[in-house]
Order: structure tokens, then sequence, then C-alpha cells
């Protein structure tokens, strides 16, 4: 007997599993605003170099000072990091003889003057982190996937060990950032630590539901990350002081920790059984003793099992590089949150209410054409909205606008959709190391994400086309994976002392039996003991 056959015995959904999305959804609401909170913590106001005073000036405006200090740009804005190295007088009488001569221009020597109309302060304000230490600021938000990436490897092996519930802990993400605001000069890597429950929390919702269910339940926990991305907006429109913003987003993470059910503890999962139900749940225990032991004494399974066989190998590669972009392009996305006509506290909340009914229609998507069509679309489209900005004007601001959120949406449902699809892919015994790994490779394509803005220095258009490219040619890799419509998740015994053959992907959840499958991938298993 399957696990899930165990679940339909007991009705599949009911109140036990109830119980378990609501914690998941609660705990899931705090994590996107550390993800994303470097749009606001890192934030880079409006600045131009720091001019001392002179006697010169006494009788000069705050205007005319700037006339004759900074240099302006084509637009005839100030440059933000150049200045005269003597004032130029003339500009009074003419601004527009801007001079020619480079060599009475050089970089800001006295600090830089920012706009503190939008933000009291941030970390790019307080530590001057523009100009040439502008690669610092991004490089803040790498260090924080970096510590991400090292989680889910860490919780990834944990998980397998011990419940997800209890490898799931918020502790180092408060502690580090308390030395960010004490102590250190540059934000604490080691901050990520606490995040690898987004992985931990979807599986744990999912591996405890039905088949029937399990979309819904995927869906539901993610459509609280999107109420979460905008709480971020509001929190950071009302914290404009980065000190205290940090304090607000990592406050309700000390509330998360905590332990969560057990299998081995497991006598009934409705709180309120009759006498009947008790004896059927004593057969249910007796038959997930059975199903615990299927896992031979001393057999254990790691990162290496992922690529021991050919058909595990091309999940595990094939997966791994969706995942990279999905994150790529997905960060890529929700951290350039200027140039499209709105403010950032805006176009951050508006970004989070797109994602819901891009979450909506995955529910949809997923269960009509499949979740191998719905993955791959979902990611070339956002290649292709990126791409069609590089070529909109930016004057036509309102349409921009619309593409970014139609991409933004879209990079969503392409997150939404490969947390379930990835899921399904691996048998029970690899799920949680395969999570870990597709996890880490996600959290490179993070790191990655920001430093790629840092390119606009070569070609102002090379972040965008850098994202719409990575977007569409992992996109078009999800081609390669096995369809996992309407299939029972894979249990143990579909793990290597098995013969693989290219057939169906797994036993179809409505029949029970092995099917002509559609997907490039499938496979079916025979075992010698079955």
């Amino acid at each position: 007997m399957k696990f899930e056959d165990l679940l339909l015995e007991i009705g599949g959904f009911g109140r036990f599993q109830i119980l378990i999305l609501f914690v998941l959804c609660l705990a899931r609401i705090n994590l996107p605003m550390h993800f994303l909170l470097h749009s606001f913590l890192a934030a880079t106001p409006s600045h131009h170099c720091a001019i001392p005073h002179q006697e010169a000036f006494v009788n000069l405006t705050m205007e005319e000072i700037l006339l004759i200090s900074i240099p302006r740009e084509p637009d005839g804005t100030f440059r933000s990091c150049e200045m005269f190295s003597q004032p130029q007088f003339h500009l009074l009488l003419n601004s527009s003889l801007q001079p020619e001569n480079d060599s009475i221009i050089q970089n800001c020597q006295h600090g830089w003057v920012y706009d503190h109309s939008q933000f009291t302060s941030t970390i790019s304000t307080q530590w001057d982190l523009v100009c040439e230490q502008r690669g610092l600021n991004q490089a803040t938000a790498t260090f924080f996937f970096i510590g991400v990436t090292i989680g889910a490897v860490v919780f990834g092996y944990l998980s397998d060990r011990f419940d997800p519930f209890q490898a799931v802990s918020s502790g180092p993400g408060t502690l580090s950032h308390f030395a960010l605001l004490t102590k250190s000069r540059r934000p604490f890597p080691g901050e990520a630590l606490c995040v690898p429950a987004e992985r931990c929390l979807p599986l744990a919702g999912m591996e405890w539901v039905d088949i029937e269910h399990r979309t819904f339940s995927g869906v539901l926990t993610s459509i609280f990350w999107s109420i979460g991305n905008m709480l971020l907006a509001l929190t950071a429109y009302l914290v404009r002081e980065w000190h205290w913003l940090l304090v607000a987003v990592t406050g309700p993470s000390c509330g998360l920790l905590s332990g969560g059910p057990s299998l081995s503890g497991v006598s009934c999962l409705d709180p309120e059984c009759t006498a009947s139900e008790l004896f059927s749940s004593f057969c249910l225990s007796q038959a997930l003793r059975t199903i615990t032991t299927d896992k031979k004494p001393g057999e254990s399974y790691s990162y290496i099992s992922l690529f021991r066989t050919p058909v595990l190998r091309k999940i595990s590669l094939c997966s791994g590089a969706v995942w990279f972009g999905v994150a790529f392009s997905y960060y890529g996305m929700s951290m350039k949150l200027t140039g499209f006509g709105l403010n950032m506290y805006l176009s951050q909340f508006v970004f989070g209410i797109i994602e819901i009914p891009a979450k909506v229609i995955v529910y949809v998507l997923v269960n009509r054409i499949g979740r191998r069509q719905s993955q791959a679309w979902s990611l070339i489209l956002t290649g292709l909205c990126i791409g069609a900005n590089i070529i909109i004007p930016e004057p036509f601001t309102s349409l921009r606008s619309v593409v970014a959120i139609t991409g933004k949406g879209l990079s969503e449902a392409a997150f939404t959709t490969v947390f379930l699809y990835t899921s399904e892919l691996y048998p029970t015994v690899l799920r949680q190391n395969g999570m870990g790994y597709t996890s880490f490779v996600a959290r490179l394509g993070g790191a990655l994400a920001p430093l790629v803005f840092l390119l606009d220095e070569v070609w102002r258009s090379l972040p965008e086309v850098t994202y719409c490219g990575v977007a569409v040619c992992c996109g078009s890799v999800a081609f390669l994976l096995p369809e996992t419509l309407n299939v029972r998740l894979p249990e143990v015994s579909s793990i290597l002392p098995c013969t693989w053959s290219l057939m169906s992907p797994w036993v179809a959840a409505d029949q029970g039996t092995a099917q002509q499958g559609s997907g490039l991938l499938g496979f079916l298993v025979f075992c010698p003991s079955a």
C-alpha cells in the first residue's frame, strides 16, 4: 500500500491537512520580506557630489552652485559621480555652454549629498555605496543568496533525517540582522540560513495531502508569498529608516520557531476520531510502519543519488537549469522597481497583486495542459516580456508598466509551477535532497541576478538582454522533463535497485496501472520483488 492510498482511506483532505496548511501559510508570509528586502534596504536615492563651501558662493543660490560645480547629462540632470575641478562661473551667463574639456572633470572628492524625500536612510546613503562603490551595494543581495544557498544544502540534509517542520529555524536570520545593526560594516551573509523554510514549507504541505488537492495546496501556500510581497511594500512605505526596517521585517521571524507533526507519532490524522475511526487509524498506523520500513536498515540516499541513474541525471540537470532560469529572471524583475512610471512602493505593491491572479491561472493550467507545458511557456513568456521592454521607448511609461507587470506575473507563475513540478519529479526518499539541490541552483541564479545590473556600464540594455536570454533558454529546457499530471508521487521502490525503461513516468493515479505516457522522459519501474 502506498502512502497516498492511506490518505484516501481517511478522506485525503481533512481537518488535519487544513491545520497544517494554515500554519504553513502564516509562516510563508514573512519569507518574501526577507528575499526582496534588498530593494528598499539598499535603495540608492538621487545624489550628487558634495560641494565644499567657498566665499565666492555667498551670494549664489544652491541651484547656481550646482550649475557651476557639477556637469550635466544630455537630458539636463546633474551627474551623480562627477564634479568640476574648479567652479565654472561662465555657466551662470549661459548654462547650455557645457565644457567639452574632460580634464576639468573629476570624481567626487568630498562625498555625496542625497535626496532624503523618499528614504530617511539606506545602507547606500550611510556607507556611500554609490559610484565606484556601487558594486558593493549590489553584492549585499548576492551575500544574502549565498547564505540561502548554503542553507538549502544544509537544511535539505537535515530535512531527510528530521521532520521538515523541525528543520525550519529563523534564529540565524534574526541574529545576523542584529550583527548588521550593531557591528558589521557590510551585510552579514549568514542571515539567509533562516529561509530554507521556503523549500520545507511547501513540501510539508504537499506530502500530507492527496493527489486531488496537491495542486490546491501548493498554490494556496504560494499565494501567501504574494501577500508577503504586498506587506513588504506597506512596511517599507511606513518605515523609511533602514535600521528600523530590518527590525520590522525580522521581528515576526522570532515567532516562526516551532515543531510540527511527525510520522512516527501518527495515531489518527483527525483530532476528533470516533471509535470506528480509531480502529481504522490503528490499521493505518500499522500500514505506516510497513511503509517507513520499506527503506532497508543502513540504506541512505544523498545528493549523489540524484545523478546515479540516467533518468535521475536527466531530471536533475534539466530541473536545475529550469530553477536557475526561474530564480534568475524572477529576482531580476523583482529588484528593478524603477523605470515604469511608478514609485518604488507602488511598483512593489502592484508586483505583489499581479502574482495572485497569475497563481489562480496556474492552478487551472497545470491541471488542464499539464505541468511541463505550464512551466516551459510561463518562463519563456517571462523572457519575452523582459525583451519587449528593451524595444519599447522609455517615454511610453504606461505601456512599459503593463509589459513589466505582465512579465512579473508570468515569472511568479513559473516559480509557483516549479515548486509543484519538481516535488513530483523525485521519489519520496530523494524528494528533500532533490529540492535541496534545485534550491541550491536557484540561489546561484538569485545571487547572480543583482550583479547583472552592473552590466549596464558596458551597454545600457545588456542586463535586460541577459535576463531575457536566460529565461527563454531555461524555459525551453523544461520541455525535456516528463509530465507528472495525475500521477502518483514516486515511492522508495522506484529507486536504484530497479530496472528503468523508457515508458510512462509512474503509475497513473486514476487507474493504478502503467499506461503509455506522453512525456519525453517517462519511465516504468520493474523490481524483482514486485
